[in-house]
């Protein structure tokens, strides 16, 4: 491009970074220049300096300054397997022109990390279902966490669900096998979490250390988490079906909660102990025999307002193998509970 343009931000590529909107339009231009042209004062939006970090708004001028000649690439697609193609197609629960619900397996992580290459943020390629992008991730589940996961199919329905999930409009219900028999039957978990040090310069061996709440302000980096549960059902003293809610969404929060009330999830072994069996006593997150040693949380419901539509919208998604092998074993049914055990009309 031999001289300054201005470029107009269309309907629909508002409420985005500057850097990431100059990309989209300019793919041959790298990071780094864009953010020099910003500190020179080549770069401006409706006449005024701007940051990389500056977010645009629908209708606003972009002064482009001279680019280098070159023609922007087609963006390469990610490559998907059939087999994995055929899996997380499998895996949808819900969707329309707007959003993607997933049934989310345990062990797929939601987006990529160290050491993984297989994960929902590159499998998305296979959901276009007909459209140009690929659906854009709007929360996450942790990698052996299983239930439902919301994608976006569109950057208008990404804003609204971000702003829904930081703003709590969404509601989510987890059910849990955890360890012994949480008393009282229904409570609130107000400790705070700080992340513990030394487990890796990835956060592979993330960890979170629970903290009084009264300690959460006076210690670096805490940050104060709240989650309700509620008993659904016990096997004697030994194990419980529990749903949860987290109120807050902290790293490992669900996890580090249960645990530190001395009920930690069947099968952390991060957060309850690897090898250690429960006896009856209420501890340990392995109970032996034919259950399994996989994690038992997932992820059952979400309810959210739809973006477009504004209707009221509850997804529900089933038991991953591993757990539906659990609760038939105890004897728990799903049809026995209420959709949302915390509705006191529903008690």
């Amino acid at each position: 491009m031999s001289g300054v343009e201005m470029r107009e931000v269309k309907p629909g590529e508002g409420d985005q970074r500057l850097d990431r909107w100059f990309r989209r339009q300019f793919p041959h231009v790298s990071q780094g220049r864009i953010e020099k042209m910003c500190r020179k004062g080549e770069i401006r939006v409706d006449g005024g300096r701007v940051k990389p970090a500056t977010r645009l708004e629908d209708g606003q001028m972009v002064r482009i300054p001279p680019l280098p000649d070159q023609a922007a690439p087609a963006p390469k697609r990610a490559e998907v397997s059939d087999a994995d193609a055929e899996m997380i197609q499998a895996a949808v629960i819900y969707r329309d022109d707007h959003l993607i619900a997933l049934s989310k397996p345990p062990g797929l992580p939601t987006q990529g990390g160290s050491k993984q290459t297989r994960h929902v943020d590159g499998l998305a390629e296979a959901l276009r279902f007909g459209l140009d992008e690929k659906p854009r991730l709007v929360h996450r589940l942790d990698k052996d966490t299983s239930g439902v996961l919301l994608l976006a199919r569109s950057r208008a329905s990404a804003t609204a669900l971000t702003k829904a999930f930081q703003s709590r409009d969404t509601r989510k219900i987890y059910w849990a096998a955890v360890a012994g028999q949480p008393q009282p039957s229904m409570g609130t978990i107000r400790f705070g979490l700080v992340k513990a040090p030394g487990h890796g310069k990835g956060g592979e061996g993330e960890k979170m250390l629970c903290l009084h709440p009264d300690a959460v302000d006076r210690t670096p980096g805490a940050k104060r988490a709240t989650t309700d549960y509620v008993v659904l059902s016990h096997l004697a003293s030994r194990a419980a079906w529990v749903a949860l809610v987290p109120i807050t969404g902290r790293t490992h929060q669900l996890r580090a909660h249960m645990a530190e009330i001395g009920h930690p999830i069947i099968g952390d072994g991060k957060y309850g102990g690897s090898g250690q069996e429960n006896l009856g006593d209420g501890w340990g997150a392995q109970l032996g025999g034919e259950i399994s040693r996989k994690l038992h949380l997932h992820a059952r419901s979400l309810s959210l307002t739809h973006p477009v539509t504004g209707a009221r919208l509850t997804l529900t998604a089933p038991l991953p193998p591993h757990m539906a092998r659990t609760w038939e074993a105890f004897e728990w049914q799903a049809r026995d509970v209420p959709a949302d055990p915390f509705d006191e009309a529903a008690l």
